[in-house]
């Protein structure tokens, strides 16, 4: 490895664990929040083992649930960093779950955990910069600046609409949407 950076398949971590009644909704199916607390750990994981240091979830871009998850399956949780700044690294996670009677698998979730490592003195700290071996990592590091990019255009549009107080604006925007107004606004 170069010196200070470090492949993708060093910290690359799997977890796997058995869903069982306890983790399961009234539907009978696991609780989405049961998967995110996965999702965080084995991105802790991987994040910590990449960095050599404590991380922290700065942000999670996009849980999509893609199918359910039932009681008695095996959900397993695979994590890569595919990205790093200078404190920060993206971890894309990929979940499938696996019925052991019959062996079908299933694509669950895939999501995006920004950690950041920190010293001791809990203050952001450096981490090894990443050796790309394959065109997969490639990719997924550059789709990371690209999300990367779309979230200060994101942020930007986030600030303009907080900072509008137009009520004519408002009410333009919400005459075809699902609401009723009630009331005068001047």
């Amino acid at each position: 490895m170069a010196d200070g950076y470090k492949t993708v398949a060093y910290s690359q971590t799997t977890l796997s664990e058995l869903m069982i009644p306890s983790y399961s909704n009234f539907g009978g199916k696991i609780h989405g929040g049961v998967i995110l607390s996965l999702m965080d750990k084995v991105a802790y994981v991987c994040a910590a083992k990449h960095a050599d240091a404590y991380c922290v979830t700065a942000s999670i871009d996009t849980v999509d649930f893609l199918a359910p998850v039932e009681v008695g399956e095996i959900v397993s949780l695979l994590a890569s960093v595919n990205y790093v700044g200078t404190s920060s690294l993206i971890i894309g996670i990929k979940v499938v779950s696996e019925n052991v009677k019959t062996r079908v698998m299933k694509h669950t979730n895939t999501s995006y955990f920004t950690m950041v490592a920190l010293d001791d003195n809990n203050k952001p700290v450096q981490v090894p910069g990443l050796i790309l071996q394959n065109s997969n990592e490639i990719r997924r590091f550059y789709e990371a600046t690209r999300r990367k990019e779309f979230k200060k255009v994101y942020k930007a549009e986030q600030i303009k609409i907080k900072a509008s107080t137009d009520i004519e604006d408002y009410l333009e925007t919400l005459k075809d949407e699902r609401c009723v107004i009630e009331g005068k606004f001047a």
